[in-house]
């Protein structure tokens, strides 16, 4: 008889378990399509692709965990991860000069600013000397006129740390 309670038990603990994801991950991926119309075409999902030896790839690795990470505030992980992409994915030098500047402007030094992006997107500007640089594009808001702020980031070839950060 125990051994029945214990089974109807654990089997209702994980129905209650798999109900509850199926209700919440819909949620997780992101808002609704809006309803078709008559007039609406049906566009095919965009890929998301990188290569890890492509150095304007790695800037938009960095940009997009460094947001998800910094974003996490509730997260207990997320500063730790933080600390951990700056040290894997900028230089030496450069993180010194990113602790310099929060430490004068109390902001962050890789968005220059106090609050997180709700949108990011890299481009790839131009290389030459061993660098490749790239333009980082921070939107702060949604809506019809939102916030944005660009950032100049410079990437060595050879190492594929990121070497300078700066506002553009």
């Amino acid at each position: 008889m125990h051994k029945n309670l214990r089974t109807r038990l654990l089997v209702a603990g994980s129905l209650a378990a798999a109900l509850g994801l199926a209700a919440v991950t819909p949620a997780l991926a992101g808002p609704a399509p809006a309803p078709a119309t008559r007039h609406a075409s049906t566009a095919a999902p965009t890929p998301v692709q990188g290569d890890p030896r492509n150095v304007t790839d790695r800037v938009a690795d960095f940009y997009g965990a460094y947001i998800d990470a910094v974003w996490s505030t509730g997260d207990p992980a997320a500063g730790a991860q933080a600390k951990a992409l700056r040290r894997f994915y900028l230089s030496t030098a450069e993180q010194k000069k990113v602790a310099a500047y929060e430490a004068r402007e109390h902001a962050d030094g890789i968005l220059f600013a106090q609050n997180v992006p709700v949108k990011w997107s890299v481009a790839y500007t131009g290389s030459g000397a061993g660098h490749a640089t790239a333009l980082v594009t921070l939107t702060w808001s949604d809506g019809g006129h939102p916030e944005i702020t660009k950032i100049k980031v410079q990437t060595d070839l050879r190492t594929r740390k990121i070497t300078d950060l700066k506002p553009a």
